[in-house]
Order: structure tokens, then sequence, then C-alpha cells
């Protein structure tokens, strides 16, 4: 119950996370002066954190449940699989993503 329920969340999170994301790169796309609160809340790294965990777990609690629809009824086994496979996808991006050098 709790992970699809989780996932339902990510995905509303997601969609909240991306309209803002495709929201201000419209007006830093601008040849004129850029406003601040767009660049702001477009280099935001809590935003881009936000993003890249609700975007990976929705992705693997998505497959875990697309797995469930096929047959396989070992839901907890799955819920542990991938949760430590979200977890590690997960460390190594944001990982990726906070040691970049550009």
């Amino acid at each position: 119950m709790f992970i699809w329920v989780f996932h339902r969340i990510s995905g509303l999170l997601l969609i909240l996370l991306l309209g803002i994301k495709f929201l201000t790169s419209f007006f830093l796309m601008t040849k004129g002066q850029k406003p601040d609160w767009a660049l702001v809340l477009h280099a935001n790294p809590l935003t881009d954190t936000f993003l890249i965990v609700a975007g990976v777990y929705h992705a693997f609690y998505g497959l875990r449940t697309f797995i469930i629809d096929c047959g396989v009824r070992k839901e907890k086994l799955l819920f542990w699989i991938f949760t430590g496979l979200g977890t590690a996808t997960t460390a190594a991006l944001l990982v990726i993503y906070y040691t970049r050098n550009y």
C-alpha cells in the first residue's frame, strides 16, 4: 500500500518539478534581461535533488508494478530489490550531480 501511494505522490511531484524546470527555462532563453527568480529556481540544487530522487524511485517502482502485473507474486522481494536499486542509482546520480565540474 505504501509503495502505491509513494508512486502516485512521486508522479505528481515530477509533474510539478518538471513544470518548474520547463517554465524557468523558457524565461531564461530570452535575449533580453533574464529574470532573477527564474535563474534562482532553475539553478536551485534542492529542486534538482528532488527531481533526481522522485524520478529514480518513480521509475523503479513503476517497473516493480509492471513486473507484478506480469504475474510475479513475490512482492516483498521485489520491494527490497527495487528499493536497493533505487537507492544505489539515486546515490550514484547525486554524487555525479554534486561533483560535476561544469
